[in-house]
């Protein structure tokens, strides 16, 4: 049998509404700071959830010119910031070229796509006719094309495109790229999500499904996953996107090397459209699946990255799907809710989240679940690391991610050992 290829991290970039890149970002995420305020990138005065967590003084100009900041939607812009950070912390040149290129690829995922320029188009064909329509509407709208300016913009000819599948969007995308390294089609991949969605019609809708917290008087506690009193998400923006190596190829360049993932499966609900699994199922396969693929036990993982939105019936599955996971050890490992934090991003969600978890195993700070007052009963016994950052050094995390239509990913990373 031919011995899997391991696959290494060895870049990271990083936008949330904490900071601009993974340092900001990652000393939020530990000082416990709320990045949820009142909208700002329009009036949300007619919705009933008027709260969001955007990401601050953003600026692309870096990347692109002028002209090209008008022809490129908000998450594609989020998309080329994250990289490029990513593989500037890699030690990547700005451009690829020759074999370098062509073993290099890119999985850049979204949830929603170019959904600011879709609205903006769908607006103007209403209200002034179609011959009025930006010609940039399509390539600036459709999903599939972060994933291809990232290459555009950086030179990587090897395999490209893009996942979707909601909020599991970010943990496919590291996922499949792990795999295609792993059968040799790559020795490189850029990998993660990027979404932009703080969009009137958007926040509406999910608002008419009752999915938001509507605690516009106090933005800062709004997002409280595993509380009693959670009553919704709060949407969020933002990217994460890492590099992924095939480990000897990261060693031939002396590449510092972050951490190790080692473990990632895919499953399905075939349940619901919208609500988890009884008993949140799905979640445990995908992570039994990934702790097999890894050859490990249960009992070797220290801390769970949760998914956990602040929905009431999402948390209480994944919360059930825990105890089920580790059974008598459930109280021993650290868990922790990051959108507490920076709220829910969506299809960039299990990416950032990804990284916040390699941040924890080199920094050994479990980020804290803040606004966590009155837990959850089906919580009892576990460590949900209320309000504040612990320090406990971390050797493995499990990395959940779960998406609308009942797709499930489970992502374990490991302190990188020769």
């Amino acid at each position: 049998m031919i011995e899997r290829r391991r696959v290494v991290i060895t870049g990271m970039g990083l936008l949330t509404a904490l900071g601009t890149d993974v340092e900001s970002s990652w000393q939020g995420v530990v000082a416990g700071r709320s990045g949820v305020r009142p909208l700002q990138a329009f009036d949300p005065a007619r919705l009933t959830s008027r709260i969001g967590a955007e990401v601050p003084d953003f600026d692309a100009s870096h990347i692109l010119d002028r002209k090209d900041l008008r022809r490129t939607d908000r998450y594609i812009q989020f998309g080329l910031v994250a990289s490029r950070q990513a593989l500037d912390q890699a030690g990547l040149p700005e451009r690829f070229e020759g074999a370098l290129a062509e073993r290099t690829g890119v999985i850049l995922g979204t949830g929603l796509g170019g959904v600011a320029t879709l609205n903006d188009g769908f607006t103007i064909n209403a209200l002034r006719g179609p011959d009025r329509i930006s010609p940039f509407l399509v390539p600036m709208g459709i999903p599939n094309v972060g994933a291809g300016q990232v290459a555009i913009q950086f030179g990587m000819t090897g395999p490209n495109f893009t996942t979707v599948s909601a909020c599991a969007t970010g943990g496919h995308a590291i996922g499949e790229a792990s795999e295609i390294i792993r059968r040799d089609d790559a020795d490189v991949m850029i990998a993660g999500g990027a979404e932009a969605g703080v969009v009137e019609a958007m926040v509406g809708g999910f608002a008419a499904m009752r999915a938001l917290s509507t605690r516009n008087d106090d933005p800062g506690a709004a997002s409280r996953p595993f509380d009693s009193g959670r009553d919704g998400f709060v949407i969020g923006e933002g990217a994460g996107v890492v590099v992924l190596e095939a480990l000897e190829h990261a060693e031939r360049r002396g590449a510092t090397i972050l951490a190790e993932l080692v473990g990632y499966a895919a499953t399905a609900d075939a349940s619901h459209i919208t609500l988890p699994a009884p008993g949140g199922i799905g979640a445990v396969r995908a992570a039994r699946r990934a702790l097999e693929k890894a050859g490990m036990t249960p009992d070797e993982i220290d801390h769970v990255n949760a998914h956990a939105t602040s929905t009431p019936e999402g948390d209480k599955a994944e919360l059930q799907a825990i105890r089920t996971i580790f059974g008598d050890s459930s109280g021993d490992i650290s868990i922790t809710a990051n959108k507490s934090m920076f709220g829910h991003t969506l299809g960039a969600a299990g990416a950032i989240e990804a990284i916040v978890s390699i941040q924890t195993i080199r920094e050994g700070w479990i980020p804290p679940t803040i606004n966590l007052i009155d837990p959850d009963p089906e919580a009892a016994g576990l460590d949900l690391t209320p309000n504040t950052a612990v320090f406990r050094p971390t050797r493995t995390v499990l990395s959940n991610s779960f998406g609308f239509g009942g797709q499930n990913t489970a992502l374990i990373f490991a302190r990188f050992d020769r």
